[in-house]
């Protein structure tokens, strides 16, 4: 089955050796996304919540790009340099899912790019 890169410029464009997702069949792989806005390449200014919005954001439009949304998504990782951020994720991820949620893990970390404070990466399953 072929790959098909998917890549928007409405989501931070790579800063590494990778594509911001790879579709192949009915499957989305998304890469981690940090909260890096699109525009400027800047990290968003702000507290834990919108730095957590502004990842969201860039998930979105990568799961847009490839053709779907944040509903599609079938498994969500979440990366955290202090997991006591645990509840405010959740805050926030109430705002752009609905039930059933996707299966999901949480992970606190030593370090993410550019000392971001979280990053998700996704996959999703298009119907």
């Amino acid at each position: 089955m072929a790959k098909e890169i998917i890549n928007t410029d409405k989501a931070p464009a790579a800063i590494g050796t990778y594509s911001q997702a790879v579709k192949v069949g009915n499957t989305v792989y998304m890469s981690g996304q940090i909260p890096l806005i699109a525009e400027t390449m800047e990290m968003v200014e702000g507290d834990i919540k919108a730095n957590i919005h502004q990842v969201f954001k860039n998930l979105t439009a990568v799961a847009e790009a490839a053709g779907g949304s944040l509903q599609d998504v079938a498994k969500l990782n979440i990366f955290l340099l202090d997991l006591s951020n645990f509840a405010a994720v959740n805050e926030v991820m109430a705002e752009y899912f609905e039930q059933p949620y996707p299966a999901r893990a949480a992970i606190g970390v030593a370090q993410l790019p550019k000392d971001a404070p979280v990053e998700m990466d996704a996959i999703l399953e298009l119907s």
